[in-house]
């Protein structure tokens, strides 16, 4: 069985913390991480490599100069996924590929209305009891639905050496 290639797409992050969340997902999970620009930070601040503990300079990270650049690149990949908790669909009702991309937009404003317009057929959410709460963390988002997608593709490995775990 062929590993999975997933990527992960953050268009505008604004939140170094969250990024370097992020990339040390991605790294743990062999998944390439995409930022659009513009960021709300430096890929130089110390709080971002911080976030991304020791790991950062090894995370497949590609800096793109805007969305318009990585839209036409996406032909490359499986199909995308847009999460948006304005979705109909959820990640369960989603049908990942190893090859898939999961598109995730700021923290603030999620994905851009022009982008859920044009891939309303693409968009999905994480199912959720809504109440009070608006939405997640976007670090948590994106571990949620690439867990899901890696569940699915039943492909990660485990020939890994694993954390000691310490009776307490």
């Amino acid at each position: 069985m062929t590993s999975p290639k997933l990527q992960v797409v953050l268009i505008e992050p604004e939140i170094h913390w969250n990024t370097g969340n992020v990339g040390r997902t991605c790294l743990a999970t062999g998944t390439a991480l995409h930022l659009v620009k513009p960021l709300g930070f430096s890929m130089e601040a110390r709080q971002l490599r911080r976030a991304g503990l020791d790991y950062w300079p090894e995370v497949s990270v590609k800096v793109w100069s805007n969305w318009s650049t990585l839209e036409t690149k996406l032909a490359m990949w499986d199909p995308p996924y847009f999460i948006s908790p304005e979705a109909e669909r959820t990640i369960w009702d989603a049908s990942f590929k190893s090859n898939s991309v999961l598109v995730f937009g700021k923290e603030t404003e999620g994905l851009p209305s022009t982008i859920r317009q044009r891939y309303q057929e693409r968009l999905v959410s994480i199912p959720m009891h809504y109440g009070t709460v608006r939405s997640l963390n976007l670090s948590t988002s994106v571990g949620i639905v690439l867990y899901e997608a890696l569940r699915q593709l039943q492909s990660f490995s485990n020939n890994r050496p694993r954390m000691s775990q310490t009776k307490i």
